[in-house]
């Protein structure tokens, strides 16, 4: 039988900031693996219907969440509310890697206000 992918779930997708793989997802849920290349960040962004919960494997996360600044190591995780701003970047000279579960009733890439973001793609 083969996988059907919907066309806002890539299973891998590259962005100016790294990569991110979905590992499994099902009924108001996702798990993705997220790279984060060294100085790089993600968008200062919001999502009004997940909530997420990141655990980090390898690398240090400099994490801002509702423009709190908190430096997570590996092997530690951070939960990240739904409607809270949010980003997470990557301060450190290697991959910065994390496991990103999200839950809520709808996980689309659209779900995304990007409030900040270094590649122009606020607005």
């Amino acid at each position: 039988m083969q996988e059907i992918t919907p066309d806002n779930s890539p299973k891998f997708d590259k962005r100016p900031w790294g990569t991110f793989t979905v590992l499994d997802e099902g009924d108001n849920f996702k798990v993705k693996r997220i790279e984060v290349l060294p100085g790089k960040r993600l968008s200062y962004q919001k999502h009004s219907q997940r909530a997420e919960h990141w655990f980090i494997v390898q690398g240090i996360a400099k994490v801002t969440l509702d423009d709190k600044e908190i430096n997570v190591p590996a092997g530690e995780a951070i939960d990240i509310e739904i409607g809270s701003a949010h980003r997470v970047e990557n301060p450190g000279e290697e991959l910065l890697v994390f496991i990103e579960v999200q839950r809520g009733r709808y996980l689309g890439e659209d779900d995304i206000v990007r409030l900040q973001d270094d590649f122009g793609r606020t607005g």
